[in-house]
């Protein structure tokens, strides 16, 4: 015979001799220990039947919990809470016998649990209720009750714990009365600030406001607002445009640029438009940004003013220079290697690299310079002119670059001084109140500078300078450099 199976410690009662499942005390244990006196001489075994699981917040062993048809709000606590509340001891000298309050919300046949409920007067345990009715009255509340008998909302735990007598109020009909009693106040106060306050009328939004255009009042003779027209664009930046440029052309003070070449002992002005022109062909063969060239560019002429270069270290700084304003200003840069490739091993990447820390020091690294191509761009937006005009305008522009007599020019006067040569060029009329306005210059302000630009442009063209020249005689770019050149201008 096989032997007994041996009982683990833990799962025995402590007062029985009654095996249970995980110290858990089933039904049908319970009827066992009810109609069998506790056996003193040997443990009783029981094999559970069924397997149940334990609730997180099932009630105490010791207890006998009630269940009303609309939930006892004792137990409803204790469930909502997920703990187990020790009944309150409270000396009664009468058992209360409670009236049950009806509610219209619940059905009339869900009331006979609440008929009578006794307060316990000691902490005797009474006898538990017939599973096989418990079991009828559950599914009868599954059918009949609905959604809204449900819902319990039960009462503090200070009103439970409290010595007055217990009578529960049915939860339905406080929510009803209280639901009521807020509305018409409500709706008493809406009547109130009806009559008193006016009609209020709907306020225009902060972002309606932001892209409503302003109203501006326009100089005299001026055709348009450029910025009102592309208000709605967000590549145009209207609402600060102005502004923009306004603070780039303060900024033009910061970087000034002297006569460096008498201080140059090794440099010639020619040695200068040499490198400007390979920049620019550097320029054109890497497919960089235009104002990549111009940052470029303007980077060593601030370097030459302060620092005294020689002969074979010129283009070391050209590169350089291209190297820094391409990591500024492209999307993608070239690498070292291709600027080390470009001037035929002539200086290594260490020299390279040195050149390059040099340059950032002398302008503080500072990168935020004013171009003259900006500027220049911009105004010939804003005067709506064609494109073969403006790209008239920038191939004076880019000439002018290797003319070392326009280095001390602002940048956005040498930009308007562009445009209105290439307006004269073009026969499409002289300086307007719209130009004015938008560029914040007169024709007395450029009438110098369109002499320069204009004198350049006549100067016989030399082969080793040809590179801009070539470039802009491209069906590309209109074929700017084969129009005719004016030999006297409206000014």
């Amino acid at each position: 015979m096989a032997p007994t199976k041996i009982v683990n410690s833990q799962n025995k009662h402590p007062n029985t001799a009654v095996v249970m499942r995980k110290g858990i005390t089933t039904r049908n244990q319970k009827a066992v220990m009810a109609n069998n006196p506790v056996n003193t001489k040997g443990p009783t075994i029981i094999k559970d039947p069924r397997i149940k699981r334990k609730a997180e917040a099932s009630p105490l062993k010791e207890k006998t919990t009630k269940r009303s048809a609309l939930g006892n709000i004792t137990n409803a606590i204790g469930k909502s809470l997920g703990v187990q509340l020790p009944e309150a001891k409270r000396v009664v000298k009468k058992s209360q016998i409670l009236q049950p309050v009806k509610s219209s919300a619940a059905p009339a046949h869900n009331l006979r649990n609440t008929e009578r409920v006794v307060v316990k007067t000691d902490n005797v345990i009474p006898a538990k209720p017939k599973v096989v009715t418990r079991a009828k009255v559950a599914k009868k509340t599954e059918e009949h009750v609905d959604v809204t008998s449900k819902v319990q909302v039960r009462k503090s735990l200070d009103l439970e714990k409290s010595e007055e007598s217990s009578l529960y109020v049915s939860a339905l009909e406080e929510v009803a009365e209280d639901i009521s009693k807020k509305c018409d106040k409500n709706a008493k106060l809406q009547e109130t600030k009806e009559k008193e306050e006016p009609p209020v009328v709907a306020k225009e939004s902060i972002a309606e406001r932001l892209d409503a255009p302003p109203a501006k009042v326009l100089p005299t003779g001026v055709a348009w607002d450029f910025d009102v027209e592309n208000w709605s664009d967000p590549y145009q930046v209207s609402p600060y445009a102005m502004e923009i440029f306004e603070y780039l052309k303060g900024r033009e003070e910061l970087f000034p640029i002297g006569n460096y070449m008498e201080k140059q002992v090794c440099l010639s002005r020619w040695m200068r438009s040499l490198l400007v022109d390979w920049m620019v062909e550097v320029q054109e063969s890497f497919e960089l940004n235009h104002e990549t060239l111009y940052l470029a560019v303007k980077l060593v002429d601030l370097y030459l003013t302060k620092v005294t270069v020689g002969k074979e270290t010129l283009q070391l700084l050209g590169a350089a220079s291209l190297f820094i304003a391409s990591k500024f200003d492209e999307r993608i840069p070239p690498m070292i290697e291709d600027f080390l490739y470009i001037c035929d091993g002539a200086y290594s990447q260490r020299e390279l690299i040195r050149m390059e820390m040099n340059v950032l020091k002398i302008v503080d690294f500072d990168l935020g310079i004013p171009l003259s191509y900006r500027f220049l761009r911009r105004y010939a937006r804003c005067a709506k002119v064609s494109m073969p005009t403006l790209t008239l305008a920038r191939y004076i522009l880019e000439y002018s670059l290797m003319d070392y007599s326009t280095i001390m020019f602002s940048d956005s006067k040498i930009a308007a001084a562009s445009l209105f040569l290439a307006l004269q060029m073009k026969d499409l009329g002289g300086w307007t109140p719209t130009l004015e306005y938008y560029t914040g210059y007169k024709l007395d302000d450029l009438r110098e500078i369109v002499k320069v630009l204009n004198e350049g442009l006549h100067k016989k063209p030399k082969d080793a300078l040809a590179t801009v020249r070539n470039k802009y005689s491209h069906k590309i770019f209109f074929e700017v450099a084969k129009v005719p050149l004016k030999d006297v201008l409206d000014i």
